[in-house]
């Protein structure tokens, strides 16, 4: 599966009852809702000690994703333009591939 054919996908299960300001800040929010439970994982695993739950962070991580798409869709962007968008912004500010140390800016 390449990444428009999952936002196909990923969209029959989204809310289109929702003017476009209403679609943008529910899934803004459930994007963040969504990093918050993947981020919380990270943290048990941690400060807290507990193993890494790998089966709960993909679900987590998917769900992050199923956001993004729904974003991308409602701004009328592809996930594909998106990916390629993010990979040519990366390779002009770390035309070397990142290096630990070596000066690269953040992302």
């Amino acid at each position: 599966m390449n990444f428009n054919e999952y936002q196909d996908l990923a969209t029959r299960t989204a809310n289109q009852n929702m003017n476009v300001d209403q679609a943008l800040c529910n899934w803004a929010m459930g994007l963040c809702g969504e990093a918050g439970e993947y981020t919380d994982e990270i943290k048990k695993h941690v400060f807290h000690k507990k193993p890494l739950n790998i089966t709960s962070c993909t679900k987590e991580l998917g769900d992050v994703l199923w956001y993004v798409a729904q974003c991308a869709r409602t701004l009328n962007v592809s996930l594909e333009q998106i990916a390629q968008e993010n990979i040519q912004k990366l390779k002009a500010r770390y035309p070397e591939g990142f290096k630990q140390g070596g000066g690269n800016r953040n992302v």
